[in-house]
């Protein structure tokens, strides 16, 4: 199901969410022009989950992996990571910020970052694989967003092979699906190193 826009009108100009758009697209054409280096940048920027387990849940509390659970939220791992993850935020996070006040919701988004980023460290804590994206902290808006306007409704592009329906589905059947997509898709690839390629603990955790 992909989503196309909600039927909820928000009052105010939500900045604060356009801000983090624009980031994250900037940092992505930075990505873009690093060329063979982009390794190298994921390796400073992106969250290694032995490395901030160690600093977390050992306690030795090392700056450069704490770090990275507020730098790797606006990594992407390519243009339709970006996408999909810019679309869910501009659709949902308007109306989340609109009614959590501006400052709030920039908290809000990077507390629900860091969260689900420590959710997944958890599960995988030998793992080396960088993790990022700001997939951990748009979960965290989707979450807000259920229990906010669960009646509002979502107008989805069902694809279904040659035909493409849209269709009006509320927000709490849209939403609420997808977490439990998460949560099964976390739950199957537990025992993985890098759950095929998909954070779904962090999704979840968000």
């Amino acid at each position: 199901m992909i989503p196309l826009r909600d039927t909820v009108r928000s009052k105010t100009i939500p900045f604060v969410n356009y801000i983090l758009i624009g980031v994250c697209g900037l940092v992505y054409l930075y990505e873009v022009s690093l060329g063979d280096r982009i390794n190298a940048f994921f390796a400073s920027f992106a969250v290694i989950p032995a490395n901030v387990s160690v600093a977390v849940f050992q306690g030795t509390m090392s700056l450069q992996p704490l770090g990275t659970l507020f730098s790797s939220m606006f990594l992407h791992g390519g243009l339709m990571h970006l996408l999909g993850n810019m679309l869910y935020l501009y659709i949902f996070g308007d109306n989340v910020e609109d009614r959590l006040g501006h400052g709030m919701y920039f908290f809000f988004y990077v507390a629900s970052g860091i969260g689900a980023a420590l959710v997944e460290v958890y599960f995988h804590q030998q793992s080396g694989t960088p993790l990022i994206g700001a997939s951990g902290a748009i979960a965290g808006v989707l979450g807000a967003y259920f229990l906010l306007y669960p009646r509002a409704k979502v107008l989805t592009l069902i694809p279904l092979f040659v035909y493409f329906p849209v269709v009006e589905i509320y927000a709490f059947f849209f939403l609420g699906l997808w977490l439990v997509l998460q949560f099964l898709q976390g739950g199957m690839a537990a025992g993985a190193d890098a759950g095929g390629g998909v954070a779904w603990w962090a999704h979840a955790g968000g």
